[in-house]
């Protein structure tokens, strides 16, 4: 089902992306993963090594620009397909931070990252089609609405972080609606997912309060095993072939936000993400 279809997996050194990458290895794919710790990600390539799949490995803080595009330069460099990409890396701050490019942490790592990373490996997705993009979004977009005149949240940073958060899981949508829209016909598909609420390291990195409660919200959640189900599914099953701009959850598609369906709001954020990256505007 998966024999050597290369896999490109962020955030994969803990939680869903850990056992997505496992699992998508044990079907036979050849699994590359992204990683900023070198310990954490060479135990997960050695993991799955151990298991019997293969695995590759790169380092990348995709907070950073520079650090995405030596990223994207490095996978072209040793690759010369890409079957799937899932963008899977996101955090939540309960406190504004800012990136060494100057942008909102989550903001940065959350949105675009997504953004930069696909758009760099466009043309090897679609010389590999039928391919596949996921990106990792959450329901908590359910609740947000994108503030244009302050996206980077200059103005207001509010609830801990979550305001921020639910933004930038609204904005992986809204990205992968427009996305979807300019790949048509190329064979590569763009859709969304919402893994449920899952027991792994998120938001542990929050101080204080938050931090403890977050740990009691932990018992109640989901293994990063039921997590990845979905994952998993939009990376592999044939019956999502050629499936594309939709939102998942339980390896179902289902309605986003009303927000999310917005398509000026879409175009909006795709080119101001644009600019902030830096990229010409792409023709895909």
């Amino acid at each position: 089902m998966m024999n050597n279809k290369v896999v490109l997996i962020t955030g994969a050194t803990n939680g869903i992306g850990r056992v997505a990458a496992l699992e998508l290895a044990k079907m036979g794919a050849r699994v590359v993963i992204v990683g900023r710790s070198r310990e954490k990600t060479e135990a997960v390539r050695q993991e799955i090594q151990a298991a019997g799949g293969s695995a590759d490995s790169l380092l990348a803080d995709l907070s950073a620009l520079d650090e995405i595009r030596r990223l994207a330069a490095e996978f072209r460099a040793r690759y010369d397909r890409l079957d799937v990409l899932l963008n899977n890396a996101g955090a939540i701050f309960a406190r504004r931070q800012t990136t060494a490019d100057g942008f909102e942490m989550t903001f940065a790592l959350n949105h675009l990252s997504y953004f930069l990373l696909t758009n760099l490996l466009l043309d090897v997705l679609k010389a590999s089609a039928p391919a596949r993009i996921i990106n990792v979004s959450s329901d908590a977009h359910r609740s947000a609405q994108m503030n244009f005149d302050d996206l980077q949240h200059e103005k207001s940073y509010g609830m801990g972080g979550f305001q921020a958060y639910g933004r930038s899981k609204l904005a992986n949508v809204l990205f992968t609606y427009e996305l979807a829209r300019r790949l048509a016909g190329t064979g590569v598909t763009a859709n969304a997912l919402h893994p449920g609420f899952v027991a792994t390291g998120f938001g542990r990195n929050m101080p204080g309060l938050m931090n403890r409660v977050m740990g009691i919200m932990h018992r109640f959640a989901l293994t990063p095993e039921q997590g990845a189900q979905t994952l998993i599914y939009l990376a592999s099953s044939p019956e999502v072939e050629g499936m594309t701009g939709k939102y998942f959850d339980k390896n179902r598609p289902v309605r986003s936000s009303p927000a999310s369906y917005d398509e000026a709001a879409q175009k909006r954020l795709w080119d101001i993400s644009e600019w902030l990256t830096g990229l010409q505007p792409a023709s895909v």
